[in-house]
């Protein structure tokens, strides 16, 4: 009876008792790890060494920028074109005002403009010296300085539209020499959501101050390339994938027909007179006309670039 108690106690003492759980704690360790990520992203690999140092020596490299030259400083010279200047935003680095000037009300106001923007220099100069400044033109005692112009390089208007995932939109003007008509070409194509002009660096127009007037302050965000053959540019444009598209009173299509206004396209205006020359025309992808029923022969170059820039935006807004 005793060794069969003692059996029993043993088998009793060998039960196994509640086991406590992990309370989900483990579960972390039981799930997968996901996908096994990339080399590059593995440290230790060689490729991710290998992606480490190619980044370190991007980063080293100084970023190309092409420019497209600049242009001359001009003077604007009267209390009329100075205070205008100032008021449209035409960039300027110093004001000068001539010695024991009637204070008028011009006078005033150009002042305070200058003042205002708190980066342009205001100087007070004899007489003889504005005179000898402006070559003897009759400035009324207020001279106006404008920096040169800074050039765009005609391939960076396309990269940089490349960069926002956008067609490039760009218009060419081919012996335009008005620099009101360039101001209205850059009014409308910021107006349009273009992304940049193009113009010869001879024999056309250039960023004055008149065209910075005319472009009613949009010239400080929509770039001008200077090209130094307008022709070799259009070539380069078609071999980065634009369609060069002239614009022609001869064009075999009408404007409105053309598909080719929703992809990347680089438009080229001529002048009101002349038109395209010779090698550009022969150069581009398609001539076109614009219809006019009110029996117009032509149109200046900033309207007819916003004909075609409202079709191109029309075009890529459908």
């Amino acid at each position: 009876m005793a060794g069969n108690s003692q059996r029993r106690g043993r088998r009793t003492s060998n039960k196994k008792g509640a086991t406590v759980g992990s309370g989900g704690q483990r579960r972390k360790g039981l799930e997968g790890k996901g996908p096994t990520p990339k080399a590059e992203n593995r440290k230790g690999h060689k490729a991710y060494r290998v992606s480490n140092a190619m980044a370190r020596n991007a980063a080293k490299r100084k970023p190309v920028v092409r420019r497209g030259g600049k242009g001359q400083s001009e003077m604007v010279v009267g209390r009329n074109p100075v205070f205008e200047a100032l008021r449209d935003g035409v960039p300027a680095t110093t004001l000068y005002v001539q010695q024991f000037i009637d204070n008028d009300e011009r006078v005033r106001e150009a002042l305070n403009l200058a003042t205002g923007r708190g980066n342009i220099n205001i100087m007070e100069a004899p007489r003889p010296e504005l005179d000898r400044m402006t070559n003897g033109l009759n400035h009324q005692g207020l001279v106006l300085q404008v920096p040169p112009y800074e050039y765009a390089h005609p391939e960076d208007l396309a990269e940089a539209a490349y960069e926002e995932h956008e067609d490039p939109l760009i218009v060419a003007l081919d012996g335009v020499t008005d620099p009101r008509n360039l101001g209205a070409v850059v009014r409308s194509v910021s107006a349009f959501g273009g992304h940049g002009v193009v113009v010869p660096e001879r024999r056309a127009a250039g960023m004055t101050a008149g065209a910075w007037k005319t472009s009613a302050g949009t010239a400080a965000r929509t770039p001008v390339a200077r090209a130094t053959n307008l022709t070799r540019c259009l070539e380069q444009y078609q071999k980065a994938g634009l369609t060069v598209v002239g614009l022609a009173a001869d064009g075999d299509t009408e404007v409105h027909e053309l598909d080719a206004l929703a992809g990347p396209v680089v438009v080229v205006v001529g002048s009101e007179g002349k038109g395209l020359s010779r090698l550009v025309g022969e150069t581009c992808d398609f001539l076109v006309r614009i219809p006019m029923p009110g029996g117009a022969e032509s149109l200046n170059a900033g309207v007819a670039a916003g004909v075609v820039l409202y079709e191109a935006a029309r075009r890529r807004m459908s």
